[in-house]
């Protein structure tokens, strides 16, 4: 009895072994195949698995309605390759920067993508591993971590539409997120002529600006206009030293085309209408963390640099800093920028 028992369980293993062997040798088979991608009406060019997935919709994010166009190519061994074409946030730098933009969009990302790949709600972690351009293009790489699945995502924002190129597995597979990360091609950005009268004049809307709630802009590349040290004494309130103003000119009535230098905030961790806790890095970690912010005029933090602190913590808090909101700070009824400093304390995990 007990070798007829012995001898079902070794059949049954056996059974499940030619199973999941026939499986994934079936996906492979699938995936043998590769095709260049152009979809109409998009931009890019992108070397997928053969017979992708597509799907056109729209949802609402905050006080928009955002066109989402999926291309989508998965196989029942685990791997996930996909691009996310995202559109109704318009360009438009008199309203709102392009850094906010993007984070809009990868917000609105976040919020459209899961869902596509897992059908039960499933938590989304992206860490920023890298910004850089890409043809001309605002670009940005993370890595992400959806449910049992990780790997890779770059997203690109052009005048027109912001696309995140997904590569997903549960298991490592470098060669093949590589072949399909780097055969995604954006053409070269061209140079936007200057505006003209006429321009200014014409029948096209301006963009409705941002909610700066849901703005999260990440540090841009170039100098920083942060301050060498915190200044904790000064309120946001306190007005910036000009200097004398010209012939005609009201005081304290900024020259015109000059840029209102930042006001001194101070302290700004009880001013923040949105201040997101830090993840705390692996192993065991304490102690305070200050960041120098620049806050621009809708209330997004632009610019932001630890200053002080243990440095195994100073990427977390940064972090951290970036994706903080603020309400705007006005000046003589109109909005400024605000420099000041996020406090952020680590606690030991007992």
């Amino acid at each position: 009895m007990h070798s007829r028992r012995l001898h079902f369980v070794l059949a049954s293993l056996l059974l499940t072994a030619f199973a999941l062997t026939a499986h994934a040798q079936k996906a492979a088979e699938a995936w043998a195949e590769w095709e260049s991608l152009s979809p109409e009406n998009e931009e890019f060019t992108v070397l997928m698995p053969k017979n992708p997935t597509t799907e056109s919709t729209t949802f609402p994010y905050h006080k928009m309605e955002l066109k989402a166009r999926l291309y989508m190519a998965t196989s029942a061994s685990g791997p996930v390759l996909a691009i996310t074409s995202l559109s109704g946030i318009k360009s438009d730098p008199a309203q709102y920067t392009e850094f906010a933009r993007f984070n809009s969009y990868i917000d609105a990302f976040k919020t459209f993508f899961p869902s596509k790949v897992r059908s039960k709600e499933t938590l989304v972690k992206m860490t920023l591993v890298s910004s850089r351009p890409f043809h001309g293009y605002t670009g940005r790489s993370y890595k992400i971590t959806l449910g049992d699945l990780s790997g890779s995502v770059n997203a690109f924002v052009t005048r027109k539409r912001f696309y995140a190129i997904v590569s997903l597995n549960n298991k490592k597979d470098e060669a093949l997120e590589e072949k399909f990360l780097s055969s995604f091609v954006l053409p070269e950005r061209q140079a936007e002529p200057p505006k003209t009268v006429a321009n200014a004049n014409s029948d096209q809307q301006p963009a409705q600006p941002l909610d700066p709630n849901t703005q999260n802009t990440v540090q841009p590349e170039g100098e920083s206009t942060l301050p060498a040290t915190p200044n904790n004494t000064e309120t946001a309130n306190a007005q910036p030293s000009t200097p004398n103003p010209a012939p005609g000119q009201t005081p304290g009535q900024q020259p015109q085309g000059q840029k209102r230098p930042p006001v001194a905030g101070g302290m700004l961790n009880g001013k923040a209408i949105y201040l997101p806790v830090p993840e705390v890095p692996a192993g065991e970690a304490s102690g305070v963390v200050l960041v120098a912010v620049l806050v621009d005029e809708s209330g997004t933090v632009i610019e932001a640099r630890a200053v002080s602190g243990p440095a195994n913590l100073h990427p977390a808090a940064v972090n951290a800093a970036r994706l903080a909101r603020f309400a705007p700070t006005l000046l003589m009824g109109e909005p400024v920028r605000v420099s000041g400093t996020l406090s952020y304390n680590f606690v030991r995990s007992n």
